[in-house]
């Protein structure tokens, strides 16, 4: 079984729509540390059900996260292959600045050229 790793365009405007809003971020963390409801989710944040509901459905439509249906309730969970892959997506642009930031502290470690003190 081959297991794609890069996301499509359409699939990376989707995760990083979903992660645009510190409420979707927050779901998000919340079903890494373990399952839950989304009546349990609900009861965390100042908003209607209905708008939390929402939130989840952008998460799901990202792939970020996995609905299953346990009698009348709804679980949520996330989904560490997605966020593995959008973290793959990731990967090059923070190599880009971790090397930015190394030669920024090669630069700042360097003994400062001598100043001239002859006056004019």
């Amino acid at each position: 079984m081959v297991v794609r790793m890069e996301l499509t365009d359409d699939e990376t405007d989707r995760v990083f729509h979903a992660l645009a809003a510190a409420t979707r971020r927050d779901i998000l963390r919340r079903t890494l540390e373990s399952e839950q409801s989304v009546s349990a989710l609900a009861a965390g944040y100042d908003m209607s059900f209905a708008a939390v509901q929402k939130h989840v459905a952008v998460l799901e439509a990202a792939g970020l996260i996995i609905k299953r249906a346990e009698g009348r309730e709804r679980l949520v969970r996330a989904d560490p292959d997605m966020i593995a892959r959008a973290r793959t997506l990731l990967a090059p642009y923070e190599a880009l600045w971790r090397a930015r930031i190394d030669r920024l502290d090669d630069l700042l470690a360097a003994p400062a050229p001598p100043q001239n003190t002859q006056g004019g």
